[in-house]
């Protein structure tokens, strides 16, 4: 079955929040290893609220450069754009494909569709910001598949 990338809609949103908390949820329990559960409560104390306020904003304050990679009419991924044109620069705020239909290209596909609309706002840089777990892995793994170059940075924690 093809996808499309299509223009995201309000009516797309509890969707677009449903398939990032089952994409991400493997993001967390990686961010849950990697430091502990003490410090990990303290940041996260409750990631599923959190991300579903996040996704909602983002795809409300950008809604028109927001994507929704549609596969046989439903939402399978999605891709946020925040574009800064005085930077001639432009960030993939988020992106997320359903676990069930990842390794199919969608990814691929939403992030090569939004470099191409950075491009064509006239954008002459594109970033993006992950992890450095290893729940990240696959996120880091297709943004250097599609030209990104990673610049290392490291954070930090610690229980008070």
């Amino acid at each position: 079955m093809p996808i499309t990338i299509r223009a995201y809609a309000v009516g797309d949103a509890d969707a677009v929040v449903a398939l990032s908390m089952r994409a991400w949820a493997p993001v967390f329990a990686s961010f849950e290893s990697v430091l502990g559960a003490d410090i990990y409560r303290r940041v996260y104390p409750d990631w599923l609220a959190s991300q579903e306020r996040d996704v909602r904003q983002a795809c409300t304050t950008h809604a028109a450069t927001t994507w929704v990679a549609d596969l046989g009419g439903a939402p399978a991924g999605f891709v946020t754009v925040v574009l800064n044109p005085q930077a001639r620069s432009g960030d993939i705020e988020m992106v997320a494909v359903d676990p069930a239909h990842q390794r199919r290209g969608i990814g691929d596909a939403l992030i090569g569709h939004a470099v191409d609309r950075m491009r064509a706002a006239g954008a002459t840089v594109a970033g993006v910001v992950t992890g450095g777990d290893p729940g990240h892995g696959p996120a880091r793994r297709a943004y250097e598949k599609a030209g990104f170059t990673a610049l290392p940075l490291v954070r930090y924690y610690r229980a008070l």
